[in-house]
């Protein structure tokens, strides 16, 4: 399946798609191309020393729909069948999700449905959880609310922060995301409305 990875940032968890490709892990899964919606971001890099095609579509000044709409546009002309959000940090379109549905992976970092959106680390320290995690899920039209493939948990520690408990679970979603991929991309997923089933071999 080519698959189309969409990035704002540092891009850790295309990082991590890139090794797993390399170590065989995700055969049904080809990394065709990375969308990147800030200039700067530095998953570009990553790309470029992987030679993974890359295409830079500006958000900041364009509507919602625009950029939406020019990313689709892209997609469709790549023949691309997945979409991977690795620390996309925007909000899709209903019209983006519905051309696209069950198509779209995230990896989010607390163990849905506790503490979706952009600020998950501070809201689990702020609530005072023991356990949280990371969860890799498809992409619906609400807020880190699409159906769950699977979850990894950790342990808070006395005295944790944003940083250290980030630290603590992006090794996890690391290890999430290239195995809901491959999932994803050899066609073992069932979605029955909110559950997923696995397909055995």
């Amino acid at each position: 399946m080519r698959v189309g990875v969409m990035a704002s940032g540092r891009g850790s968890n295309f990082q991590a798609l890139i090794d797993a490709a390399e170590r065989g892990e995700i055969p049904d899964a080809d990394l065709a191309h990375l969308i990147v919606n800030k200039k700067d971001a530095y998953a570009i890099k990553r790309a470029k020393k992987h030679r993974i095609n890359y295409t830079v579509i500006t958000s900041h000044d364009r509507t919602r729909g625009e950029f939406d709409q020019s990313v689709l546009k892209l997609l469709k002309e790549l023949n691309i069948e997945i979409v991977v959000l690795a620390g996309f940090m925007r909000i899709l379109t209903p019209e983006f999700i519905d051309t696209y549905r069950n198509r779209i992976l995230n990896i989010h970092p607390s163990l849905l449905p506790s503490f979706p959106g952009a600020n998950a680390h501070r809201d689990a320290i702020k609530y005072g959880v023991k356990v949280s995690g990371c969860t890799a899920h498809l992409v619906d039209e609400g807020i880190d609310s699409g159906p769950i493939i699977m979850q990894t948990s950790v342990t808070l520690s006395d005295g944790e922060t944003e940083e250290s408990l980030a630290d603590k679970i992006l090794k996890y979603e690391h290890q999430i995301l290239p195995k809901a991929l491959q999932l994803l991309c050899s066609g073992k997923i069932v979605i029955n409305g909110r559950h997923i089933k696995i397909k055995s071999d």
